[in-house]
């Protein structure tokens, strides 16, 4: 079945917190994360991240698969940054030819790693644990987001597995049909802009014929309302709001304290 559904336990506490509280707790995270300059901060607001793992009911083997393309790319950061510095400082660490690491651009390129580390680990942490329904429930309730909003994200939503399928679908006839790349890099990427291509046609002709059976429906009406599943926030939602800025503050302090914080 093609489903968005969380991959958590559904009685982890993670799970079971509102779905606004989650995003706030993120936001929290991320901000400081973004914030701080230095290796530190991100490193021990990720150290909290993992720390709370237990209480979201993801397995870690699902968890990896979800974050291995993005903590590829954090590294592919890092890797960068240290090669392409502006000023390298520091020991030499790398030296081939004209490409040189010291140890001051390295630092400086795991601190931008570490930040997508933790914006992207906490993210997927919340959608992996959040129903999509309440998610959209929730932004209308707690944040007052426009219905028109947040249904049509919803619907976008639930279409991304089908995206995925339809995919996978047009891969494989092309593949009996005798269409494939090869190991010719030039023929790859011909066949990925053509498949992407009929992807992205699909796409429109699909999200058009949603559309129109949406308003059909009476979904585009100004009537208020009502909702079958009610969101409310409960002191355990606000005790987590709490706890990310607890540990936002506490990585802050961690870092000023040892004289790696910087802006």
């Amino acid at each position: 079945m093609l489903t968005l559904a969380p991959v958590c336990g559904p009685e982890a506490p993670i799970a079971r917190a509102n779905p606004v509280a989650k995003l706030a707790a993120v936001a929290l995270l991320t901000t400081v994360a973004l914030v701080a300059a230095d290796w530190l901060t991100p490193l021990l607001l990720l150290a909290f991240v993992a720390a709370v793992l237990p209480f979201t009911g993801i397995r870690p083997g699902p968890l990896a698969v979800r974050l291995r393309w993005l903590w590829a790319a954090a590294g592919t950061v890092v890797l960068v940054n240290a090669i392409f510095a502006a000023e390298q400082t520091g020991r030499i660490l790398v030296a081939l030819g004209p490409v040189e690491i010291s140890t001051g651009a390295l630092l400086d390129g795991t601190a931008i790693g570490l930040r997508v580390c933790v914006a992207a680990t906490a993210g997927v942490l919340v959608f992996a644990t959040t129903d999509p329904t309440d998610l959209a429930d929730a932004l209308t309730q707690q944040l007052k987001a426009p219905a028109r909003f947040t249904i049509g994200s919803l619907a976008a939503l639930r279409l991304l597995p089908l995206l995925a399928a339809e995919w996978r679908q047009i891969t494989t006839a092309r593949r009996a049909r005798g269409l494939e790349g090869g190991w010719n890099p030039l023929r790859r990427t011909r066949l990925f802009a053509s498949t992407m291509f009929a992807l992205l046609v699909g796409a429109i002709r699909r999200a058009g014929r949603l559309a129109a059976a949406m308003d059909a429906r009476g979904f585009d009406t100004e009537i208020p309302r009502t909702h079958a599943r009610e969101q409310r926030m409960r002191p355990a939602d606000w005790a987590l709001i709490g706890l990310a800025a607890a540990a936002g503050a506490a990585a802050v302090a961690v870092s000023a304290a040892t004289g790696t914080f910087t802006v």
